[in-house]
């Protein structure tokens, strides 16, 4: 149970900074909500997208899907929001590196911003919290009787043989009495 409650505070975190990354700058001061979903398939271009059209979109999926998952109790759901974030992340790296001819972090606020690490963190967050959680247990299957070994009201059957007899034929009353050893036991 504790798993399960610290997972879903990072799980949360991660989902949290995932969504608040594109309003932070992401590459030379510019924001990742100016930054269309389009451009993570065509390449990185300077035309200003909506907040609604741009890359805040998946990440804001990957959100929706940690909710469910931790509603659900699913590592596997939290373990994909986190994937899909990362998944975004180094895509806009990816083609923002193609269009650059590189990616750079310098001191005077030029390359790479802090959205882009707030991504990369919440993705990895994400997968933390899904490797944390321990996930919800199935529940114990009533046993069930063995069918190989017989109950007291099955026939005898192979390979099992006939039930014991006794090797001398007089019944248990009838019996001699039991008669010393003749000499002692050996050490």
């Amino acid at each position: 149970m504790v798993r399960n409650i610290l997972g879903s505070i990072l799980a949360l975190a991660g989902a949290t900074a995932a969504v608040w990354s594109p309003f932070r700058a992401w590459y030379d001061g510019r924001h990742g909500s100016t930054y269309r979903i389009d451009d993570l398939f065509s390449g990185v271009s300077a035309t200003k997208a909506q907040v609604a059209g741009s890359i805040l979109l998946p990440f804001a999926f990957a959100a929706l899907v940690t909710l469910v998952g931790l509603v659900l109790r699913s590592r596997i759901l939290v373990a994909v929001a986190g994937l899909i974030t990362l998944g975004f992340a180094i895509l806009w790296m990816v083609r923002q590196g193609q269009v650059t001819g590189g990616l750079s972090v310098d001191s005077s606020g030029n390359g790479l911003g802090q959205g882009v690490a707030m991504a990369l963190g919440g993705g990895l967050a994400l997968l933390l919290a899904a490797g944390l959680m321990s996930g919800r247990r199935a529940a114990e299957p009533e046993p069930r009787p063995r069918s190989d070994v017989p109950t007291p009201d099955t026939p005898y059957e192979a390979p099992y043989a006939a039930p014991y007899e006794p090797r001398h034929a007089l019944p248990p009353d009838e019996q001699p009495p039991y008669e010393p050893p003749d000499s002692p036991p050996r050490a």
